[in-house]
């Protein structure tokens, strides 16, 4: 199996693709590395739970640039991607069965970084953070699945970090919540590090901003996701963990670190049932499925399942498709910083 540069892996889930999970599973780490001479791309350790589907997308020459994010619309099936370049459109349309749909044609982008599906039931958006350093960057996007732009959170084109204009710093990533209301990490790499929820009138609810290693401080807030129960995760990047907050209070309610000694948590979501995290670490090459805790426990975390990618492929942002539980992971390739 040839490794491709820059693309957007796509992982079922086990279940009735079990049978055809577990031969591909022994494919590729005997048949292919002892009579092909091919470096398999990933390896499975612990409960298998997702397989890698090989064949989508169809035409992934068409990613022409560096991907780093991807989001999914279970409903119609669309999987947007988001990618980086001077001269490449920055979002590719997908269906789930891996058909290419359109690219973007817009110029409101830079440098886009996390991308998210908001409203997918009945109105749906895509919502875009871009860390540019020009015109349209530091600032949050909001488009219609064709890629018109609707709005836009920040000031373009202006780092900063005030409340009342709101500025971001190289905004990490969003993510809006069926009641509308929003989660933003700020700071991937830039003077801000902070947690900001918006009302579904886009006013501040809380934040928290402060710069360190303590509880509730943030060195690179990377990725953020909120669970059925109100709570809130973060992946603190810079400090090797994942921290929880009450997304209503904003009180910090724990910290996972033990399962990031060796690299620190890239993204994190949930899988459809609420069960398990998907987290990648992207200097070590990993997927990591860990168990989502009960209501009213934190705890340490718990990995169930790795997938050990190679060493060349290097997973920076993933989503999941809500209906069938597949798992889409953009990744970055050598020699990029996420």
């Amino acid at each position: 199996m040839k490794r491709r540069n820059h693309l957007c892996l796509i992982v079922t889930t086990m279940g009735t693709l079990f049978l055809l999970m577990v031969v591909l599973y022994g494919s590729i780490n005997s048949q292919q590395s002892e009579t092909s001479g091919l470096k398999p791309d990933y390896r499975l350790l612990g409960r298998p739970l997702y397989k890698l589907d090989i064949n989508w997308p169809k035409y992934p020459e068409l990613f022409s640039g560096e991907v780093f994010g991807v989001a999914v619309n279970q409903y119609a099936g669309v999987v947007y991607v988001a990618q980086r370049g001077e001269t490449v459109p920055k979002v590719l349309v997908f269906t789930t069965d891996g058909e290419f749909l359109q690219a973007w044609n817009t110029s409101t982008l830079e440098m886009p970084h996390g991308i998210f599906l908001a409203d997918a039931a009945s109105n749906p958006t895509v919502w875009v953070t871009d860390v540019g350093n020009g015109p349209y960057g530091h600032s949050i996007k909001q488009y219609s699945p064709s890629g018109k732009l609707l709005q836009v959170l920040g000031s373009m084109g202006e780092a900063g970090s005030g409340i009342n204009p709101l500025q971001f710093d190289q905004p990490a990533e969003i993510f809006v919540h069926i009641s509308g209301e929003i989660y933003i990490v700020d700071g991937d790499g830039g003077i801000n590090n902070r947690l900001i929820k918006l009302s579904k009138d886009l006013e501040v609810q809380w934040m928290h901003g402060e710069k360190g290693q303590g509880l509730a401080q943030f060195y690179i807030p990377h990725s953020v996701a909120v669970d059925n129960y109100q709570r809130v995760w973060v992946a603190d990047r810079g400090n090797k963990r994942i921290q929880v907050f009450n997304s209503v209070t904003g009180d910090w309610l724990g910290t996972w670190g033990s399962c990031f000694n060796e690299d620190a948590p890239y993204s994190v979501r949930l899988t459809p049932d609420q069960k398990y995290f998907v987290v990648v670490q992207l200097n070590t090459n990993q997927i990591s499925l860990l168990e989502a805790p009960p209501v009213g426990v934190i705890g340490q975390c718990q990995v169930v399942s790795v997938i050990q990618l190679a060493e060349d492929v290097k997973p920076h942002l993933v989503d999941l498709d809500l209906k069938t539980g597949a798992l889409y992971v953009a990744e970055i390739g050598a020699q990029q910083d996420g």
